[in-house]
């Protein structure tokens, strides 16, 4: 069905003129995720023309719900995905939620839940920028335009990017400034070479406000995408190095990459999708080169390998972040509430050890909270929130 036919089924279900072969017909399409992401699109658009924030909206979308359980049963082999929608302030489940839990069956999410006691939204734009003099700027309320002028190079903001731009020449020793996102924040600047770096919640980057050495360096802790800028000087190209937490290094002449290095994360990964770099242990000295596709893991548990380790990377879900998703597929709970504690800025403990519990499905990234907590109630995921602590118990 073309996207034409499915909206007008879906403006006929809105107002009420619906039959009930349509009824059906829609209850079974919304089982499939690309009319799940239709639906969501034609959300988006009421929601812009102000006729989602209305009641009725709700009431009509949560009747369908009820229908969906009734007219529609799952497969009973299937493990499904799950997806989410949302239209204003309102989260909604579209055609239900589908998680897999790893002790018992898979699981239909259809059931409403209260919200929490407080409203915790998702991450959003925003970082604090450090200046050489130790000064500091909260760059989320900041409009487009010149910010400062740092060593032979004008700060700006951009829409949202932090950029560079040289102007005049730099006077003595390189100067460094350093950009921090906090829990909840991500950002993307441009840095004075031209490369351009989007930082996850929870990282920095640490750089010369003018690249005047034979060598472009920078550090970074957290998670960090890469599009290196090729930069010639003297007919040569300089090299990019990324020194990550200083646990390895990664030397680039011009490539698209990707840099999770969280200390709280048990691996430590480089992925890379574009060109060529070769990744270096601090620790052991060992030196891997990497080819597109391929991703390098350090180990970071005491008493691990010391060695490098090259796989075949799933670039889909390591560039699912800076896409806008999260990627649950094939994850445990541990590692997917490491990724809630940096989005949401919450604290996450277990009463009684790690649950063993695993999932498969995305979610986009700006889903308040409590939409989350719905399906993790149903998937039998048993908590409690404190304020922002989220305790998981047996």
């Amino acid at each position: 069905m073309n996207p034409v036919d499915f909206k007008q089924i879906i403006t006929a279900w809105l107002d009420g003129s619906l039959n009930e072969e349509g009824r059906k017909q829609l209850g079974k399409l919304l089982m499939l995720p690309e009319y799940q992401e239709q639906l969501d699109a034609i959300m988006k658009e009421q929601q812009q023309q102000g006729y989602a924030m209305q009641a009725e909206f709700e009431e009509s979308y949560h009747a369908m719900r009820r229908e969906l359980q009734s007219r529609v049963q799952p497969e009973p082999a299937r493990v499904f995905r799950f997806w989410w929608a949302a239209a204003a302030a309102v989260v909604v489940l579209v055609a239900g939620v589908w998680f897999f839990n790893s002790n018992q069956k898979t699981t239909q999410i259809v059931a409403e839940q209260p919200k929490p006691a407080i409203e915790i939204p998702a991450g959003q734009e925003g970082a604090v920028l450090t200046l050489a003099d130790g000064s500091k700027m909260i760059l989320d309320s900041m409009g487009n335009g010149i910010l400062s002028h740092q060593n032979g190079a004008d700060l700006m903001l951009s829409n949202g990017q932090l950029e560079y731009k040289l102007a005049g020449e730099a006077a003595g020793e390189e100067t460094y400034n350093t950009l921090n996102t906090p829990k909840g924040r991500q950002f993307r600047i441009m840095l004075p070479d031209g490369s351009v770096a989007w930082l996850n919640a929870a990282s920095s980057i640490r750089f010369p406000t003018r690249f005047t050495k034979d060598v472009r360096r920078v550090e970074i802790t957290g998670e960090v995408y890469f599009e290196a800028a090729t930069v010639m000087r003297n007919g040569k190209k300089l090299p990019l190095v990324v020194n990550a937490d200083n646990r390895f290094e990664v030397e680039v002449l011009g490539t698209h990459f990707n840099v999770n290095a969280y200390t709280d994360e048990p691996v430590l990964n480089t992925t890379l999708l574009e060109g060529k770099v070769a990744v270096t242990s601090t620790r052991s000295g060992e030196k891997v080169v990497l080819q597109p596709g391929e991703q390098a893991s350090l180990q970071t548990q005491a008493g691990a390998s010391r060695e490098l380790i090259v796989r075949k990377a799933d670039a889909g879900k390591v560039m699912a972040w800076k896409n806008g998703v999260f990627d649950f597929e094939d994850a445990r709970i541990d590692e997917v509430m490491r990724q809630l504690k940096r989005w949401y800025d919450i604290d996450v403990k277990y009463e009684s050890g790690i649950p063993d519990i695993e999932f498969v499905g995305k979610m986009t990234r700006d889903i308040p909270l409590n939409g989350l907590l719905i399906a993790l109630k149903k998937s039998n995921v048993h908590f409690r929130l404190e304020g922002r602590t989220l305790i998981v118990t047996p």
